[in-house]
């Protein structure tokens, strides 16, 4: 079995946050999932995310779960082919209701943006020029 990356992602409605990250163009893996979650697939199948219902997510911790939009625990960094893909997918992402806590940054070899999804986890979209 080949080596995956599944981040465990909690929502608090499961079928907005499928509609936002499928307006993003992101798939969906309809074989894992049901009421409580579905897994999302953000490169094929080695890197998904499991966008589970808050309640389900709870479930499967001892501690509290933690609200994104108070709180940011970890940042999830996607690379993009280039600086118009992150653009794009920024486009998408305010068109489908997230919002961008920061302007674009240009290092020159480095371009990057990010936004916050409907439930507030930060998304970072980087372009690195090939030569670096």
């Amino acid at each position: 079995m080949k080596q995956q990356i599944i981040l465990n992602l909690p929502v608090q409605d499961l079928s907005k946050s499928r509609a936002f990250f499928s307006a993003l163009g992101f798939t969906f893996n309809d074989r894992f999932g049901g009421e409580h979650g579905v897994l999302m697939n953000i490169v094929g199948d080695t890197i998904q995310a499991m966008l589970t219902t808050e309640p389900f997510f709870a479930s499967l911790i001892d501690k509290p779960v933690g609200r994104a939009r108070e709180a940011n625990e970890m940042v999830i960094c996607l690379s993009c082919e280039s600086r118009a893909e992150v653009d794009a997918l920024i486009a998408k992402a305010v068109a489908a209701g997230g919002r961008t806590p920061h302007p674009p940054e240009d290092h020159g070899f480095m371009y990057d943006q990010g936004f916050e999804d409907i439930d507030g986890h930060l998304w970072n979209l980087v372009w690195v020029a090939p030569e670096h």
